[in-house]
């Protein structure tokens, strides 16, 4: 049962409770994002830093906003370790811009195709061999981030599922926009092909790992990576065409 406030001023023994009762939140995000890492990125390092991200969360909730701590834990948890990550720019310029081409592609013959491409017409599109446009999907991995919540670039993404801690999501422009968002991104998942479609639908709704989604659709936990990498920069280049960061701009 999570540990809830009693009175406004936070004893210092319900502080030190509530950061226990939160830890393995912690630890399960952090290994979440560190699976989609390079190697040389050190769990312990982003479990320290959602640590911090928790600390915050648990000293800035406030019950009055109806909004669940573990939902605003997240919130905090994530943002401090993706906040890290970019700080430290690990990812090679070259990733970046094969990400970059890849989204590109995608788009283009998505207008010329009026559907989805597939691996072959994106991998010919880009003058690449299979083996070598799995290579860049493979190198992609880290860079899809938070990309279901972002649909614009890395430094300026729109949050599409955000969770907000004040009486904002109750303004009725917030709750049309919300809405309109989740009916884009239902639209742009449907038309993906099949198995990028069960691996989005098993990695992010039944929140198995890389491993397990493996063994049930029976293919190569790397194979798995690559077709998540690919169905993201899939919805990154479709949000990004129906809904623009100019729309919402003041």
């Amino acid at each position: 049962m999570e540990t809830t406030y009693t009175t406004p001023t936070m004893l210092p023994e319900l502080r030190e409770q509530l950061i226990l009762d939160h830890l393995p939140q912690v630890k399960l995000i952090a290994r979440r994002i560190h699976e989609r890492l390079p190697v040389s990125v050190s769990l312990d390092d982003l479990i320290s830093t959602g640590i911090v991200g928790l600390i915050a969360a648990i000293d800035r909730y406030d019950p009055a906003h109806d909004v669940k701590l573990k939902t605003y834990a997240e919130y905090k948890i994530r943002g401090a370790i993706l906040d890290s990550l970019r700080e430290l720019d690990w990812a090679p310029r070259q990733q970046r811009k094969r990400a970059k081409l890849i989204e590109a592609a995608i788009a283009v013959l998505e207008q010329r195709l009026q559907r989805s491409p597939t691996e072959d017409e994106l991998a010919n599109h880009l003058n690449l061999s299979m083996a070598e446009y799995q290579d860049w999907l493979s190198d992609a991995r880290g860079l899809t981030l938070g990309s279901l919540e972002n649909s614009g670039t890395e430094e300026e993404g729109r949050d599409l599922l955000r969770y907000v801690s004040d009486t904002e999501e109750s303004w009725p422009s917030y709750i049309f926009e919300r809405s309109e968002l989740e009916r884009l991104l239902a639209r742009s998942i449907d038309r993906m092909p099949y198995v990028e479609k069960t691996v989005l639908s098993l990695y992010y709704y039944e929140e198995l790992t890389l491993r397990e989604i493996a063994q049930i659709v029976d293919l190569h936990e790397s194979r798995i990576s690559q077709l998540k990498s690919q169905a993201i920069l899939r919805l990154r280049s479709y949000m990004q065409k129906q809904w623009p960061r100019e729309r919402g701009a003041a």
